[in-house]
Parts: C-alpha cells; sequence; structure tokens
C-alpha cells in the first residue's frame, strides 16, 4: 500500500506535465495505480482496494477474462462511461430491442466482471441501456476520455492485450454484438447460358474509429479470418471458410 506522501508526489509530477507513462517509469507505480489516485487521493481502508483488481498496489486481470474481452468489444463499440455528482462511474451499453439475446449476454458480461455491483436495465426508446455504477470502471477501461471515441487515440493497456491474445472469440464477438451484424448478399451468375441468383452471407463491422476498426482486423487475424476493408470504415468477412469461422464462435445477433 503506497501511503500519502507517495501518492502526493506521483499526482504531483502529473500536475507538472508529465504524463502517466512517464510518471509510472521514474516512480514504479502503474499508470492504474496513478490513475484512481487522481479520482481519490487517500489510501482506501483494509480490504477495498481487493474491490479493483487494477487499481490495487498489484494489479492483476479480472477475474473473468472471457466475459471481460467481450465487454471490452461492446465498450468500444456502443459503451460509453460517465461520472455521477458523488463521483461514482456508470459503464451504459446501448442494445437494441431487437436481440433480447444481446441484452441478457450483455447484463451477464457487466455482472460478472462487476460481481459486487448492480446491473440493471433502462428502457429507451427501441433499445435498453444495461448500466452498472461502480468507481472503478476507468481502472477496468482505460479506453475512457472525453469527448467521442472516434475522435481520440483508443489503444489497449498490455494487460488488456494479454486478455484479448487469450479470448480473441469474446472480443470478436463482442465488438460485432455492438457494430456489427451478419448479412445475406446476392449476385447473379451465368449458368448454362441461364442468369440465375446467388446468395452468399457475409460479415460486417462498422466503425468511425480507425484504431477500433485496427483492433478487430488484428483480432481477425489472430484467429485466421481473412478479411478486407471495404470503405474507410467497413470491414467485411465474406470469403467462405472465414464467414463458416465466424459462424461457429461468433454467429448472427439474437
Amino acid at each position: 500500500m503506497y501511503d500519502l506522501d507517495t501518492r502526493k508526489r506521483a499526482l504531483a509530477l502529473v500536475a507538472q506535465g508529465f504524463s502517466k507513462n512517464s510518471v509510472s517509469k521514474q516512480t514504479g507505480i502503474s499508470r492504474a495505480a496513478i490513475r484512481s489516485w487522481q479520482t481519490r487521493t487517500d489510501p482506501l481502508g483494509r480490504g477495498r482496494a481487493a474491490d479493483c483488481p487494477r487499481c490495487c498496489d498489484m494489479p492483476n486481470n479480472p477475474e473473468a477474462p472471457a466475459a471481460y474481452a467481450y465487454l471490452l468489444g461492446l465498450y468500444l463499440g456502443d459503451g460509453c462511461i460517465s461520472s455521477s455528482k458523488r463521483g461514482v462511474y456508470f459503464l451504459r451499453i446501448a442494445c437494441a430491442d431487437s436481440w433480447p439475446g444481446l441484452i441478457d449476454a450483455c447484463a451477464e458480461a457487466m455482472q460478472l466482471v462487476r460481481p459486487g455491483n448492480k446491473v440493471f436495465r433502462v428502457q429507451r426508446q427501441g433499445c435498453q441501456n444495461v448500466t452498472c455504477y461502480s468507481k472503478h470502471w476507468p481502472c477496468l477501461f482505460p479506453q475512457h476520455g472525453p469527448g467521442k471515441k472516434h475522435e481520440r487515440t483508443i489503444s489497449l493497456e498490455p494487460w488488456q492485450q494479454q486478455i484479448v491474445r487469450a479470448h480473441p472469440w469474446e472480443f470478436i464477438r463482442g465488438l460485432i454484438h455492438s457494430d456489427g451484424c451478419r448479412v445475406t448478399n446476392w449476385t447473379t451468375r451465368l449458368i448454362g447460358g441461364e442468369r440465375k441468383r446467388y446468395e452468399y452471407p457475409r460479415y460486417f463491422f462498422t466503425n468511425l474509429s480507425a484504431e477500433i476498426l485496427g483492433l478487430f482486423t488484428d483480432a481477425l487475424d489472430l484467429v485466421g479470418v481473412q478479411w478486407r476493408q471495404a470503405n474507410k470504415r467497413n470491414i467485411s468477412v465474406a470469403r467462405r471458410a472465414s464467414v463458416a469461422l465466424m459462424d461457429a464462435h461468433v454467429g448472427p445477433k439474437y
């Protein structure tokens, strides 16, 4: 446990303009700990720091890494983190009413990642916001920041990269469930002198952030799925073998 003077010295370096990464290298203190001190400087009481696996003195990965990988994908697509007047943060994932199974999967993953916090659903027009309050969402999702995701740099911390490498399909599934879809395309072919309609399935992932698109394609590369960039903000998976892989591990929304 770092004492109050150590915390204040680290925060003073940040206040002088040093980045959290630089302060971490100078002091040996994790960036997650420094980030959490910016919200609360005083040490937590005994046992309370263990409530968050990231902002304790010896950070660990979340206890449910597969659920975290899925929730990370959902967050990068349709999620946001906001703060309340009491300094508590809430994670909100917008899920369309058309996909009740997706809503349940989102709520389950959120509960597994924060088992000590209540997950609830707020009905909005055409969608439900799956929501959970916690002081530690910025620790668990350090991509949180001011402005829209596509207007700021999005990159994964090394510990998040480790989780995604261990659970790439869950991460891909979360991204597809947020900003992706499985559709049936069609074209025509000349067969025996007669033009016939030919249908085939494909997956699309759409996002305005080039960094998030890159995280998606990096994960596809990990699992051997072939993809192409259809345009500036769309990734397409259309080759038969790759679609079959996606169907086996992701499937259409439900």
